[in-house]
C-alpha cells in the first residue's frame, strides 16, 4: 500500500486499541462477545470488508448483531458479494486482524492480505460496503466504528442501510451486486408480491377466499417485530399477531423468548399463557430474525388428559424442511405430468420434467437432524438427503449443487435455493407451457424462488412460505406436526483433555480416529431399537458433544450416557466419569 494509505489506516486504527487479555475467534457466523470489547474488532472487520470488496470488485456487507445472544453482547457478521457468508478462505484473515496486538502489526497483516490477494486500490470509489445493525443499544456506536474501518481503506465507501434484520442485509448485498433494486422497500415488496401471487394461485384452484387463522409470532423483543408489522401491512391476507415486540415493558432481547430459547428449552416464551393459547398456531423468531420455529400447545395429550398443561409441541427446522420439500415435489410432479399433486406427494421417484429433464432436488441436513425427518424425506417424499458438517455455511454450499436445494438446521436456520439455469427455465415455462396446470405449477415455483431469501436463512420469508404451504395443504398446525413423529433424542457433552484427539468423517456422523471409539459406539448402538449415535468435538472448547436417538426417551438417554462413558475412556476424558 502507498504511504498515504498507511498513514490513514495507522491514524484510524490507533483510535481502536485491542482490549487486553482477550482473544477473538471467528465462529460459524462472525464474532460475538460483550459489546464493550468489540470496537477494535468491528473497526478491523470494516477494513476487511473493504479489502474484500476491492478484491472482488463488488459490494460486501457488514452486520452488527449478536443474533440470539443476550442484549449486553453484540457481534459482527460479514456478507460476501454473493449475499452469503464471508468466503471461508478469508476467515483466517479475520482472526489475524482481530487479534493483531498493536497498530504496526495490524498494518503488516493488512499489507499481507493486499499482497497475497493482489488488491489494487485507486482514487475513485471502487469498493462498497453495506452496513446495518439490529436494535441493540450498542449497535449505533459499533456501526460508526465499522464505517471508520471501511473508509480508512482508500477507494472504498460505506453505505449505512440502517436498522435491519440480518437476512435483509444479506438480501440487499446480493441484489445490489445483481444490479436490481436493493432497498428495504424493495425487499418487502418482493416478498409480499410473491406471497400474494401464491395465494391468488391457491384461490384459483380452490375457489376458497377465506383467510387462515391468525399466527401468533414471538419476535424475541428484537428487530424482527417492526419488520413483521410492516410485512403484515403489505400482505393483508396474512393474519399475524406479534408478541414480544421490544416495546417498553415487554422484556429484554432474547431473554426467555425467541427461536433459540424455544427450540432448546422446549418451553413457552414469555408473553404466552395457559389456557388462552392452547391449540393456537405460534412461531418464534430470534433476535436478528434469521431463525424460525413453530410450536403449539395441544388440547389433548398423549396420556389422554385434556386441559391446559404446558406440553409444548415444537416444529423445528427439520419439520420446516419437510413441509417445504412436500410442496416443492408436489409442484414438480405436476410439471412432470405425474398423478401426484401437492396434496399427494407420496410417490417416491425422481422428477423428470419434459423440456428440462431430471430436476435434481435435495434436502440438506446435518447429523443433528432427527432420524424420523430423514426417513420421511427419503421414503415418503422420495427426495435425496445430503448431510454436511454443522454450520449454515456448509449446508448453503451443498444446497447450491442442486437445481433446488432445501437446507435447514434443526435450530430453524435455513432456506430454499434455486439454480439459475432452472430458475430461467421456470420463468419460460410459466408462460410457454401448453397445459394451464403446468403453467400454474411453474408460476408457483417462480413465486417461491422470489419469496424465499436466496442469500441466507430468513425468518420473515420462512413464515410466508410455511403459511402458504399450510393453506395449499389445508392443514392445521397439528396436521403438519403429524407428518412424522420425532424419535426421542438426547444431547450431552464430555470434557476432554484435547478435543483434537477425535477426528470425524466429513459429515460428522462417524469417528475416523480413534477407530476403537467408533467400533465401541457401533456395538452400543446395536443394543437399542432405532438406535443412532454420533460424537463430534466442539469447535470452541475442549468438550466432545454426544447425540443419541432411540425408540424411547429412556433408551435415548441410556444410549447417550453409555456413549459419554466410551468417549471418556477412549478419548482422554477429564474429571469424574460421566
Amino acid at each position: 500500500m502507498e504511504l498515504e494509505d498507511k498513514d490513514l489506516l495507522r491514524k484510524q486504527a490507533a483510535l481502536f486499541p485491542l482490549p487486553k487479555g482477550v482473544k477473538f475467534s471467528y465462529g460459524t457466523a462472525g464474532f460475538r462477545t460483550d459489546a464493550a470489547l468489540l470496537p477494535s474488532t468491528v473497526f478491523r472487520m470494516g477494513v476487511l470488508a473493504a479489502l474484500r470488496s476491492l478484491c472482488t470488485k463488488r459490494a460486501t456487507g457488514l452486520m452488527i448483531t449478536a443474533s440470539h445472544n443476550p442484549v449486553h453482547e453484540n457481534g459482527v457478521k460479514l456478507a460476501d458479494p454473493s449475499g452469503g457468508m464471508l468466503n471461508v478462505a478469508w476467515e483466517p484473515y479475520s482472526d489475524m486482524l482481530a487479534n493483531a496486538p498493536d497498530v504496526e502489526n495490524f498494518l503488516q497483516i493488512v499489507e499481507h492480505i493486499v499482497k497475497r490477494e493482489n488488491i489494487q486500490s485507486g482514487n475513485a470509489a471502487s469498493g462498497e460496503v453495506l452496513l446495518a445493525r439490529d436494535t441493540r443499544p450498542s449497535g449505533e456506536a459499533l456501526v460508526s466504528a465499522a464505517r471508520q474501518g471501511v473508509e480508512a481503506v482508500r477507494g472504498t465507501v460505506a453505505h449505512d442501510m440502517g436498522v435491519l434484520t440480518t437476512p435483509q442485509l444479506h438480501w440487499m448485498v446480493r441484489s445490489f451486486n445483481n444490479g436490481v433494486p436493493a432497498s428495504e422497500s424493495d425487499y418487502f415488496h418482493q416478498l409480499s408480491d410473491s406471497f400474494r401471487m401464491l395465494v391468488e394461485l391457491w384461490h384459483a384452484n380452490t375457489g376458497d377466499l377465506t383467510h387462515s387463522e391468525e399466527l401468533i409470532v414471538d419476535a424475541a423483543n428484537g428487530v424482527g417485530a417492526s419488520k413483521l408489522t410492516r410485512l403484515q401491512h403489505l400482505t393483508t391476507s396474512l393474519g399475524l399477531q406479534v408478541r414480544n415486540s421490544g416495546n417498553e415493558g415487554e422484556g429484554l432481547l432474547n431473554d426467555g423468548v425467541g427461536a433459540d430459547f424455544v427450540q432448546k428449552e422446549k418451553v413457552l416464551p414469555h408473553g404466552f399463557q395457559l389456557p388462552a393459547d392452547v391449540g393456537k398456531r405460534c412461531a418464534s423468531i430470534d433476535g436478528d430474525a434469521d431463525r424460525l420455529v413453530y410450536f403449539y400447545i395441544p388440547e389433548k395429550h398423549e396420556d389422554g388428559y385434556s386441559g391446559p398443561v404446558c406440553t409444548l409441541h415444537l416444529l423445528d427446522g427439520d419439520k420446516i424442511a419437510a413441509i417445504f420439500g412436500l410442496f416443492i415435489i408436489g409442484q414438480l410432479h405436476i410439471l412432470a405430468g405425474s398423478k401426484s399433486s401437492v396434496s399427494d406427494a407420496t410417490t417416491a421417484h425422481k422428477a423428470v420434467v419434459p423440456g428440462y429433464g431430471e430436476v435434481k432436488v435435495a434436502v440438506v441436513q446435518t447429523a443433528y437432524a432427527n432420524g424420523a425427518s430423514t426417513n420421511y424425506i427419503k421414503q415418503v417424499l422420495g427426495l435425496e438427503v445430503a448431510t454436511t458438517p454443522t454450520g449454515v455455511k456448509h449446508l448453503h454450499k451443498k444446497a447450491e449443487q442442486y437445481d433446488i436445494g432445501i437446507y435447514f438446521e434443526a435450530n430453524g436456520h435455513g432456506t430454499i435455493l434455486f439454480n439459475e439455469i432452472f430458475s430461467q427455465w421456470l420463468q419460460d415455462a410459466s408462460v410457454q407451457q401448453k397445459e394451464a396446470e403446468h403453467r400454474q405449477a411453474a408460476k408457483r415455483l417462480v413465486a417461491v424462488n422470489e419469496m424465499v431469501n436466496q442469500a441466507v436463512g430468513d425468518a420473515l420469508s420462512g413464515i410466508l412460505m410455511v403459511e402458504v404451504v399450510l393453506r395449499y395443504q389445508g392443514w392445521s398446525v397439528e396436521q403438519w406436526d403429524s407428518m412424522y413423529k420425532d424419535l426421542p433424542s438426547r444431547q450431552l457433552k464430555v470434557k476432554v483433555k484435547d478435543r483434537a484427539v477425535i477426528i470425524t468423517t466429513p459429515d460428522e456422523t462417524r469417528v475416523a480416529s480413534p477407530s476403537s471409539l467408533q467400533e465401541a459406539i457401533d456395538t452400543e448402538v446395536g443394543k437399542y431399537k432405532g438406535g443412532r449415535a454420533f460424537v463430534r468435538p466442539s469447535g470452541t472448547e475442549d468438550v466432545v458433544r454426544v447425540y443419541a436417538e432411540a425408540s424411547s426417551q429412556q433408551s435415548a438417554d441410556a444410549l447417550a450416557q453409555a456413549v459419554c462413558v466410551l468417549v471418556y475412556h477412549l478419548a482422554g476424558g477429564v474429571g469424574p466419569e460421566p
